[in-house]
């Protein structure tokens, strides 16, 4: 009868360790809902781009322009395999279908140049046709649209011409992703990996006053709610930049090729560490110690890491836009809009004024973070 009676004793113990249960109960279906979500949203959906730039040529008093029939044959021959679909958009302005590409809208852009009715004439003596492909040469999506055009184009012009005269292809890559390798790749979500640790140091720095009790002085002292988040908040945002600095100058001491502006990572970096800060008081208000910090602050962790593509690449299609800017439950999280930003810095080579989007979206973020972290917090720890 002992045994019955340390497991009563032992069960209602653990029942007081609510958060720890849920930890312990929760973290298996988690992942399982992770990788669910990580194989959906690596479901093959290529979008390739076509710009048609053919002036065509005048055939028996026709005019025949052979870049549309090459669209209208993309069109028809839209799989690779019975896994792999695409799908193709027409645009006119090549430096627009770029900007898609760097937006990451679409995997692969096609340049159909102007000589290439005449290129595939039978009386051609111009040569074998050229063709110019764009993408991000990092992107598996960019490699695979990039060989399933080769062999659409080539198949067409076999078609047209009845010879094995291969199609010349001139490949472009975007920013630097010509030159990039795999560890320059994934250097921007470490960097942001590095402030969402701040979810743990913010959060005890706020609720250890509560745990120690010094927040019944700091209500006594009148200090305003305004007062005692900026102070906290200002010592975690200069960590946070420490750690980021310092997580750079390592990348960068193991062969990280900088690009880039320093200025504009620290921007991206100065609205994370913000946004991280004021979700951290949304912790800090549903807990009363440090220790259920720890256990508590797992869960919005791994969030942040695995829904925004900081610890693995993960996209899903966009709700709405609003103003080019993509809108899905990924974006709800202040991490995924940062590494986008930082990768059009990083990787694409983009001008400052590329990730304004971004920067707006952290900002609204924020402030929806604050709001809510700042109401709980007074609520449960301040008000009288």
């Amino acid at each position: 009868m002992r045994i019955i009676s340390i497991l009563k004793k032992s069960l209602k113990e653990q029942l007081r360790n609510f958060w720890i249960v849920l930890l312990s109960l929760s973290m298996g279906p988690f992942f399982i809902f992770v990788y669910y979500l990580i194989n959906e949203s690596s479901t093959p959906q290529y979008k390739v781009i076509v710009v048609n730039n053919d002036a065509g040529i005048n055939a028996n008093g026709q005019t025949q322009n052979k870049g549309r029939e090459l669209f209208s044959f993309f069109k028809q021959t839209n799989t690779l395999s019975d896994n792999l679909s695409f799908t193709l958009s027409e645009m006119t302005d090549r430096e627009a279908a770029v900007a898609k590409l760097k937006n990451k809208d679409a995997d692969a852009l096609v340049v159909i140049p102007s000589g290439f009715s005449a290129a595939l004439s039978h009386d051609s003596t111009v040569g074998a046709p050229k063709l110019e492909f764009v993408g991000d040469l990092t992107s598996a999506n960019y490699l695979l649209s990039a060989v399933w055009a080769n062999e659409v184009v080539n198949k067409y012009a076999r078609g047209i011409t009845q010879t094995k005269r291969i199609i010349e292809v001139a490949e472009t890559p975007l920013g630097s992703s010509g030159t990039i390798n795999q560890f320059d790749m994934l250097v921007p979500g470490i960097l942001i990996v590095s402030l969402i640790m701040l979810l743990f140091t913010a959060s005890i720095a706020f609720v250890s006053e509560v745990e120690n009790k010094t927040i019944m002085r700091l209500k006594l002292s009148k200090i305003t709610v305004l007062d005692f988040l900026g102070g906290v908040g200002a010592v975690q945002f200069l960590l946070g930049i420490a750690g980021m600095l310092l997580t750079l100058l390592t990348a960068v001491l193991l062969g990280f090729e900088y690009q880039g502006s320093l200025v504009a990572m620290l921007v991206i970096a100065g609205l994370c560490c913000l946004s991280l800060i004021a979700f951290s008081l949304i912790v800090a208000a549903v807990t009363k110690s440090a220790n259920e910090v720890l256990v508590v602050g797992n869960f919005p962790m791994f969030l942040f890491m695995f829904f925004t593509g900081a610890a693995f690449p993960i996209k899903s299609d966009a709700w709405f836009y609003i103003a080019d800017y993509p809108v899905n439950l990924q974006a709800l999280l202040s991490p995924t809009p940062a590494i986008s930003a930082l990768n059009k810095i990083f990787i694409m080579d983009m001008p400052f004024g590329h990730v304004l989007p971004e920067l707006i979206a952290i900002s609204v973020l924020t402030l929806v973070y604050f709001a809510i972290g700042a109401y709980l917090f007074h609520k449960r720890h301040l008000k009288s």
